[in-house]
């Protein structure tokens, strides 16, 4: 069993709501706890949310992150000496 402190407003809310459902507050809290935890549990995280784009538009090198780092010093150096 457990117990929780409201504060008066929502403990006044939760009073109308129980009697204009004809429900009692323990059901109403109880209804809303299970709700949260269903959200709670289909909420995806970053990574699953844009997992489905992950790659979807490659250059199909491989090698970029590899790379990336001498491709970039190449860039420069060329920017550099067209000057």
């Amino acid at each position: 069993m457990t117990t929780v402190r409201l504060p008066i407003e929502i403990e006044q809310r939760l009073e109308i709501l129980a009697q204009k459902k004809h429900k009692s507050k323990t059901d109403l809290i109880r209804e809303a706890l299970e709700k949260l935890f269903i959200q709670e549990e289909s909420e995806k995280d970053s990574y699953e949310l844009g997992e489905e784009y992950f790659g979807k538009y490659g250059s199909g090198d491989g090698s970029l992150s590899i790379t990336y780092k001498d491709k970039l010093k190449d860039k420069i150096n060329a920017k550099l000496n067209s000057h």
